[in-house]
This record gives structure tokens, sequence and C-alpha cells, in this order.
């Protein structure tokens, strides 16, 4: 029997153990990132070969995600979770050593397979950790782990490059593994197993192949033109028949690869339709504003890491204000808070001009960055209040795949978005560009923008350009301010998880 000071330290050992894995699993979604193009000239690989480096672990994450439910049920959580976090750190170090792009890619491949049960794992098991009056606050130290990604990858990764060289974004995972190994093996208690149950290879079969083939247009749609291309058209083709092969399997089957009653949980089926809009947010927003500030305003790469800091420092204190919350007021009224927030924050975004200052960049990020951390929490605490605990690693794993996926599509599209706004206002002005325009006269125009000469003409363009795409950058912000309100009505659909204050 625990007394209740070695059960706090338990506690707090399996947490610490299972966010360390978490980390180390988002961490190498985004840290990758920056050692591209060291990757790229240390393995003399064309700049579409390099991008394989990103797109095989997202596509194997993906694809491996929706098993996780059966293999915690059939082999125990305790051992699945050691196992992945052995064969994610086993693949870091094949990744470090590669000495070929085509190792590398399967390397990166055995990487995402093996860390796709990471996140749903770790969240399972804090919500089981901890009673049901402080899932708040678990779900408060979840959040942070998952936000350390997006928020501290591209720093991380950056700074390690510099210093160390590519291979280094990989090896460091060695020693943070074999200390989660060891917490693990030590504090992590074993679920019960189910023997009898069978692996449903077809459902998860034509599953795997929709969301590989959704990924894979998703990540190389902006490479290769979109429908314009064969291969985008073939994966889509792949992807809607597998989906819905799957759809049909599950509600027809006797035994299906997935659960159908989580998705008659209205509590979980809500979330799992608000958890995207807010991933488009979030990762939409991270991804847009380092080349905005970079490539547009001009700022040095250094300066641009510090003007994305505030965005990180109001997500993590939205998310120990949430953790409070949650418990005391109706979580969806903390939603409802950090949908407003979120969509004040684009708001203003939509406000910035081409000469933008830091100070507007910083400040909106922060609201932004807290306005989303205050949705995590008490999203997360609600679309698993009214679940039995026996299907959560299930669950857990089905609300990653949709967070992830409404992450990439929302990032898809804002690119996308940005790309063909660019085009067409680049056409818009340039239509304009003559000498019977009278604003071509005016006095305040630069004397060296002349259309009598190749050197004016080239200083024009280069204006249309920036502004074109200044323009666009300003419609995607007007998406992100759109996104948090057209959530709110799903609020009403949730069940309150307020509970009445003890006497």
């Amino acid at each position: 029997m625990l007394t209740s000071r070695s059960a706090a330290f338990h506690r707090a050992a399996v947490t610490v153990s299972v966010m360390m894995a978490t980390v180390i699993q988002v961490l190498d979604n985004t840290i990758a990132n920056v050692a591209l193009p060291s990757m790229r000239g240390s393995l003399s690989a064309s700049q579409e070969e390099i991008a394989w480096v990103l797109t095989s672990y997202i596509v194997a994450t993906a694809i491996a995600t929706p098993a996780t439910g059966y293999l915690a049920e059939r082999f125990g959580r305790k051992r699945l979770f050691i196992v992945s976090v052995a064969g994610f750190v086993a693949a870091s170090m094949l990744c470090g050593a590669a000495p070929a792009l085509e190792v590398l890619v399967l390397a990166r491949i055995l990487q995402g397979a093996s860390g796709a049960a990471l996140i749903p794992l770790s969240q399972a098991v804090l919500l089981d950790t901890y009673p049901r009056e402080r899932h708040g606050s678990a779900m408060a130290i979840w959040g942070m782990g998952v936000m350390a990604g997006p928020i501290l990858g591209p720093t991380i990764g950056g700074y390690i490059t510099e210093l160390y060289g590519w291979r280094w974004v990989f090896y460091i995972n060695l020693p943070v593994g074999i200390v989660t190994l060891l917490g693990l093996w030590v504090f992590l208690p074993e679920t019960a197993r189910d023997r009898a149950r069978s692996f449903n290879w077809f459902g998860f079969t034509v599953l795997a192949l929709g969301i590989g083939a959704l990924q894979a247009i998703l990540d190389r749609g902006e490479i290769k033109g979109w429908f314009d291309s064969t291969e985008i058209v073939v994966e889509a083709f792949v992807a809607a028949l597998g989906l819905y092969m799957f759809l049909v399997h599950m509600t027809t089957s006797g035994r299906p690869f997935l659960t159908p009653a989580l998705f008659r949980d209205r509590n979980f089926v809500v979330g799992l339709i608000l958890m995207p809009l807010t991933s488009v947010t979030l990762m939409a927003s991270v991804v847009l504003m380092p080349p905005f500030l970079e490539d547009l305003q001009g700022y040095p790469a250094y300066m641009v890491g510090y003007l994305m800091m505030p965005r990180g420092f109001g997500n993590l204190l939205a998310l120990v204000v949430a953790g409070r919350l949650v418990g005391r007021v109706d979580s969806r009224s903390i939603i409802l808070a950090g949908l407003v927030c979120a969509a004040v924050g684009a708001y203003y975004m939509t406000r910035f001009t081409i000469e933008v200052e830091a100070w507007p960049v910083l400040w909106t990020g922060f609201v932004q960055g807290f306005g989303l951390g205050l949705i995590w929490v008490p999203l997360s605490t609600l679309a698993f209040s009214t679940l039995e605990p026996r299907v959560r690693t299930e669950a857990t794993s089905i609300f990653s795949l949709v967070r992830n996926t409404g992450a990439s599509v929302g990032i898809s599209f804002v690119i996308a978005l940005l790309g063909q706004s660019t085009q067409a206002n680049r056409a818009e002005m340039a239509a304009q560009v003559s000498t019977l325009n009278p604003l071509y006269q005016a006095p305040f125009l630069p004397p060296t923008w002349s259309l009598g000469d190749p050197a004016g003409l080239a200083a024009i363009d280069a204006e249309i350009v920036r502004q074109a795409t200044m323009i666009g950058y300003l419609n995607d912000f007007v998406l992100l301010m759109y996104t948090p309100l057209i959530a709110i009505p799903l609020l009403f659909f949730f069940k309150s998880d307020r509970r009445p204050a003890p006497a």
C-alpha cells in the first residue's frame, strides 16, 4: 500500500518518463526541418529528394498511429511503450549514421512508425495516472510536451546543426531515450492484456492506405502542382477509396478495427471535430510567420526566433492557467475564451503592413498563443470525460491522428492559398504598370522605376512581387481569424464537465 508521499513520487516519476517520450517524438517532427539544407549538401540530394526525409516520417507516423489501441490492449501498455521508445531511439541512431539518402529515408520510416504510439500512449497514461478531478492538470502537462515541438524544435535544430552538424539532430535522442526507458521500466505499471483479441488486417490496411495517401497528398501537393500531377491524382483516388472502404468495414463488420462505440460518444466526436480546427490555427500560424518575417520583412534568422518566442510563452502560460481552471469553471467557457483570443490575435495580424514593426508581431503572437493554449487543456479533458477508461488508449490514438491530419490539411491549405493569392495579385498589379496610368507619374515614386531600361523594370517587378506576397499573407491571416470563430457553435454540443463545489 503506497503512502500519499510515495504515491505522489510515483505519479511524478511516471509523468516525467512519459513526457520525455512525448517530447522526443514531437521534437523530431520539426527539429529536422532546419537541418534539411545541410543534409541536402552532405548527401548530394535534390530539393525534391530531400523532402522525403520529412514526408517519410509524417506518412509512417500517420499509418502506424491507429494501431496503438490494439497493440496496447493485446501486448500491454508498458511493453508497447518500452518497445516504441527503444525502436525510436534505434531508428534515430540509424538516421544519424546514414551514409546515403535511401538509408536515411528508410530510417525515418522506422522512426515514424516506432514513435507513432508515444503521444497517444502518454495521453492515456496521464489520464489513468491522475484522478478525474486532476485531469485538467494532467492535460496541461501533456499539452506542454506536445507544444514543445513547434515552439522549440526549429530553435534547437538550428542550434545543434550550426554547432555539431545535422547528424547530431538525431544522435541527441540517445541519452534522452535511455533515461526514458529506465523510467518507464521502473515506474510505469503494466495494464491487463487481451490475448484473445485478433488483429483486423483488412480494417487496418484500408485505413493505412487512406491515411498514408492523404498525408502524401498534403505533403507533396504544393511541390507537384496539386491535381495537375498524375501522382497526386492517383494518391487522391487511393485515399478516397481506402477511407470509404474503412467506413463501410467499420459499420458492417462484427469485429471492426476501431471500436464503433467511440463514435457514439458525443463529447468525443465533438472533440474530434474541434481539435483539427485548433490545430489548423496553431500550426498554420507557426509555419507562416517565419518566412513572413525573414523573407518579406527582412529580419535575420536569429531575430525571427526571438520574435516567435512570445507565442510560445503565451501558449505555456495559458496551459498552466487552463489546468488550474478546469474542474472549477465550465470547460466550454474556457474554450470560448481561447477561441476569441485566437481570433483577436489573428484579426490584428490582418492589419499588418509591409513595414510592420516588431512590437505588433510580439503582442499579437502572445495573444494568439495564449488563446490556443487555453483551448488545449479543456478540449482534451471534455473529449475524454465521458469515455470508459478501457477505450482510452484507442481513443487517444484516434485523437492524435485527427489532430495531426488537421494540422497537415491546414498547413497545405494556407501555403496553397498564399501561392495562388500572390500570383493572382501580381498579375493584377502588373497589368496596371503603364506610362498611361496617371499614378506612374506620381512624384513620390523612386526615379529608378523606369519602364525604359531592364534595371528599372526589374525594380518595379520586385516591388510588385513584394506587395503581392504581402496581400497573400494577409489573406491567410484572414482565414486564421475566421477559423476559431467557425468553431464556436460546436461548443453548444458538448456536455458540461463542471462538477459541484465540495461543501
